[in-house]
């Protein structure tokens, strides 16, 4: 039922797309040379050129939505995730459009306002079309109709899990009619949902009953039964889905590639891992240290000569600080605190009214003004812009045997800032908390997340009420 529904309506939307994409062409022109302009002027192509065009246009469209997957189910995808993909196909379709009408085609003078304005209008209108498709399927899986019933294979955490994210998501219209298990007693429930029976009776199952998804979350101590259970599946023509029960080993977002026809699972996907994208952001930490040099040098100016008149010791204090693939540099910064003996040093985090502190230190670590040494940290590449704060070599053996992926924070460098900061993270705080925040921004790398973080910082990150 639900793949004939789908069908159905993948037909529909190919219908649908097909008429947008030629009346978004001829609207285009008419809006151009009708509405922007007082009809078209000499040596303007007739509107009839424009809808001979109509055939290629329509069909070179409708295939770049299919090349680009824009007619896959998308139950658990969000709307600005299909929205965006519609965007990336509309936008391949620009590009042939454009090639073909200037670069394949000579003699026609082809208005590129219009190709512009239909660009606009067609996606303008077909998302309007897929948010109110969306809705309305919402609608109608809340009402309990169009469901995809789904059977388990296996009752583990992977199991628990998938049962709970269809909970939380009754619009996805997923509905999990019971679990195969030989080890959890039959009649056993999570949420309702029961134990059916043992794993041998996978084959019976799916002959009897009309399953339209069958997913396998076997537990790691049952994968004997993984090969045998998707040949069954195989055999009776049933849809088949594999949650690998691995959340507590590997609690991340692991990613595939292919090595030679060989799929190899990468535990963690580390954007920074990717040379071209290293480069943009070393060239973007090089740029914006230089230009936060030349903007802060009175400021650092003023600030070294009060640290120098108002305490004996040097300007500027250097600390031995873990960073990149877990090499030791010195990160600078302006002296907060008398000078101490390296014991001293040693002895803790900084306190509220730590009679180390100087009265202009004070100052200075309450606005991060201290932190501002570390730009030269950033140009000769101990550090970055962005990224997860750097800990004392003790602290990191220490946290690094009492805090899971403590170390993975060192697959990138460390920042002068970073996402856990921006979210008051600093200082005196939850060292699991920063972490859950740091692995995030090592997982979840753009250029444009950095370009946030850095924003977010001129409005959260400067004041630092947990600095004493």
């Amino acid at each position: 039922m639900i793949k004939s529904n789908q069908s159905i309506l993948n037909k529909l939307m190919v219908l649908i797309d097909a008429v947008i994409v030629g009346g978004s062409f001829v609207l285009a022109y008419l809006i151009k040379f009708y509405i922007l302009v007082k009809g078209p002027g000499i040596g303007v192509l007739p509107l009839m050129s424009y809808v001979k065009l109509l055939p290629f246009l329509i069909v070179v469209y409708l295939i770049i939505y299919l090349m680009t997957n824009v007619y896959t189910p998308k139950r658990t995808v969000g709307m600005w995730g299909e929205i965006w993909m519609l965007f990336r196909a509309n936008v391949v379709g620009l590009g042939v459009l454009i090639i073909a009408l200037f670069g394949i085609i000579h003699g026609r003078p082809y208005a590129r306002s219009v190709i512009g304005i239909f660009f606009i209008l067609s996606m303008c209108v077909e998302s309007f079309f897929r948010i109110m498709i969306r809705s309305i399927l919402r609608r109608i899986r809340l009402n309990g109709y169009n469901k995809k019933h789904v059977l388990l294979v296996g009752y583990s955490r992977s199991a628990e899990a998938y049962i709970d994210r269809i909970r939380k998501n009754p619009e996805w219209g997923y509905n999990v009619v019971g679990i195969l298990d030989n080890e959890v007693p039959i009649g056993t429930e999570y949420y309702g949902i029961k134990v059916l029976d043992k794993l041998d009776a996978l084959e019976k199952m799916v002959k009897q009953n009309n399953y339209d998804e069958v997913s396998i979350t076997l537990s790691l101590k049952d994968y004997d039964y993984f090969e045998n259970s998707v040949n069954i599946c195989e055999k009776n023509g049933v849809h088949t889905k594999f949650v690998p029960d691995y959340n507590s080993i590997v609690p991340t977002k692991p990613f595939t590639e292919d090595l030679d026809g060989l799929a190899v699972v990468n535990i963690r996907f580390v954007p920074l891992s990717n040379a071209g994208n290293r480069f943009i952001k070393r060239v973007m930490d090089i740029f914006g240290a230089l230009f936060g040099i030349i903007i802060t040098s009175p400021i650092m100016l003023i600030v070294a000569l009060l640290v120098k008149t108002t305490s004996k010791g040097p300007v500027l204090f250097k600390q031995e600080r873990v960073g990149y693939h877990g090499k030791n540099f010195y990160m600078y910064k302006f002296r907060s605190m008398r000078v101490q003996s390296e014991l001293e040093e040693k002895a803790g985090w900084t306190t509220k009214g730590d009679p180390r502190v100087t009265p202009i230190g004070r100052f200075i670590r309450k606005t991060s003004i201290d932190e501002l040494p570390q730009l030269f940290n950033i140009l000769i590449g101990d550090m970055s812009l962005v990224g997860p704060r750097p800990e004392r070599p003790q602290y990191v053996d220490k946290f690094r045997e009492e805090i899971p992926r403590y170390m993975v924070k060192h697959q990138v460098r460390p920042g002068l800032t970073g996402w856990a900061q921006v979210n008051g993270l600093r200082g005196d705080t939850s060292i699991k908390k920063r972490i859950e925040y740091d692995l995030y921004y090592i997982e979840n790398w753009t250029f444009f997340f950095d370009i946030r973080i850095i924003i977010m910082t001129f409005f959260t990150g400067f004041i630092n009420k947990n600095a004493y």
